[in-house]
C-alpha cells in the first residue's frame, strides 16, 4: 500500500470512527432524563413557552428524525445551538478552545522536556538512587489523580510560598490596566507579538501551575517509555563500538541512543497529547481556567446535549488525527517501519 493510499484509508477510517462516536453520544444524551426545553425557555417558563421550545428544538419529533436534522446541520459545519448559552456551539467551542490549546501546548512542552530528560538520565544511571527517584516520580505522575496534585500545588506555591497565582488565566486588574489586543487567542503569544510585557508575565505565571498539573501524567508515561527503550538501545553493539572509538558520552547518548529510542516514545507523546485534552476537564475546573474543559463540565451539568456532542466531536477528532500524525512521524523517523 502506498503512503497516499494509506493516509486516505486512515482518514476515511477516522471519519467512520467519529460518526459512530457521534451516533452513540447523540442517542445516549437524548435518552437520559432531562428537560432541555425548560432550560431553553429560561427561568420560570410557562407551559406554552416550554411547548414552543420543544418545537424549536424538534424535541417532539422521533429520535431518528432529530438525529437526521443534527447530521444535516453537521454536514454544513453547524454544531447546533447551545441550550445553556443560546449561542452557536461552534462559536462557544472556538472561544474556549484557544485557552485549552494554550494550556495543553505548555503542558506538553513541560512533559516532553521533563519526561525525556528524566528518562535518559534514569537509563544512564540505571539502578542508582537517581534512577530510583526518577522511577518513583514517574509512577507517582501516572498514579496520582490530577485534581489532587493540582490542589497540592495550589497549597504549596500559592498559600505557603505565595510565588504563583491561584487560578484564572490572567488577573482582571492587569487586563483592565493593560488591555490585550487578541490576535490568535493565545494570551502568551499575543502579548509577546504586541509587546504587552505586563500581560505576558502575568499570563506566564498563571499557566505554570495548571500546566504542571496537566503534564504530570504524560511525564510519567514518557519517562518510563524513554528509560526502557534507552536501556535496551544502550546494550546494542553499535553503542559499544562508539564507546570503543572514544566518542563523548553526550554524543553517544543524545545523537545515537536517544535517536533510536525516541521512536516508540512518540506514540506515548501522541496519546498523552490526546489525553491532556480530556484531562484538562478537571484541571480547568480546579484552576478556573476558561477553556473547553470548563465549558464541557457546565454543559454536562446542565444536560446541554448540543454542547456535549460538540465537545465529543472535538475530542474524538483529536484522538484519531493525532494517532494518524504520530504514525506518519514515526514512519518518517524510523525507516524500518513500512506501510
Amino acid at each position: 500500500m502506498r503512503l497516499r493510499e494509506y493516509v486516505i484509508y486512515r482518514i476515511l477510517l477516522a471519519f467512520v470512527v467519529i460518526f459512530f462516536v457521534i451516533t452513540i453520544v447523540f442517542f445516549i444524551s437524548h435518552v437520559i432524563p432531562s428537560n432541555p426545553a425548560a432550560l431553553w425557555a429560561g427561568a420560570h417558563p410557562t407551559p406554552e413557552e416550554i411547548e414552543r421550545a420543544k418545537e424549536e428544538l424538534h424535541l417532539n419529533d422521533p429520535l431518528i428524525v432529530q438525529f437526521y436534522y443534527y447530521l444535516g446541520g453537521l454536514l454544513h459545519g453547524d454544531l447546533g445551538i447551545s441550550i445553556r448559552t443560546h449561542h452557536p456551539v461552534a462559536q462557544d467551542i472556538a472561544s474556549a478552545f484557544t485557552a485549552t490549546m494554550e494550556l495543553i501546548i505548555v503542558a506538553e512542552i513541560f512533559a516532553i522536556v521533563i519526561g525525556i530528560a528524566l528518562g535518559v538520565y534514569s537509563a544512564v544511571r540505571k539502578d542508582s538512587w537517581i534512577d530510583n527517584l526518577a522511577r518513583l516520580f514517574a509512577i507517582s505522575g501516572v498514579s496520582l489523580p490530577a485534581f489532587w496534585f493540582g490542589m497540592v500545588l495550589q497549597l504549596l506555591f500559592f498559600k505557603r510560598l505565595g510565588w504563583l497565582p491561584l487560578s484564572g488565566r490572567v488577573d482582571t486588574i492587569v487586563m483592565l490596566n493593560h488591555p490585550l489586543h487578541v490576535i490568535t487567542g493565545f494570551y502568551i503569544l499575543d502579548s509577546l507579538i504586541t509587546g504587552n510585557w505586563v500581560v505576558f508575565k502575568n499570563a506566564l505565571w498563571h499557566i505554570i501551575l495548571p500546566a504542571l498539573t496537566l503534564a504530570m501524567y504524560p511525564v510519567g508515561l514518557i519517562t518510563r517509555q524513554v528509560r526502557s527503550m534507552m536501556i535496551e538501545v544502550l546494550q546494542e553493539n553499535y553503542i559499544r563500538t562508539a564507546r570503543a572509538y572514544g566518542m563523548p558520552n553526550r554524543m553517544i547518548y543524545l545523537k545515537y541512543a536517544l535517536k533510536n529510542a525516541i521512536s516508540p516514545a512518540l506514540i506515548v507523546v501522541g496519546l498523552s497529547l490526546a489525553y491532556t485534552l480530556v484531562g484538562a476537564f478537571l484541571v480547568e475546573i480546579i484552576f478556573n481556567w476558561p477553556g473547553l474543559g470548563r465549558y464541557a463540565t457546565y454543559a454536562i451539568l446542565s444536560m446541554d446535549y448540543p454542547a456535549i456532542i460538540g465537545v465529543v466531536i472535538i475530542a474524538a477528532s483529536a484522538y484519531v488525527f493525532i494517532n494518524l500524525a504520530v504514525d506518519l512521524i514515526q514512519m518518517y523517523i524510523d525507516p524500518r517501519i513500512k506501510v
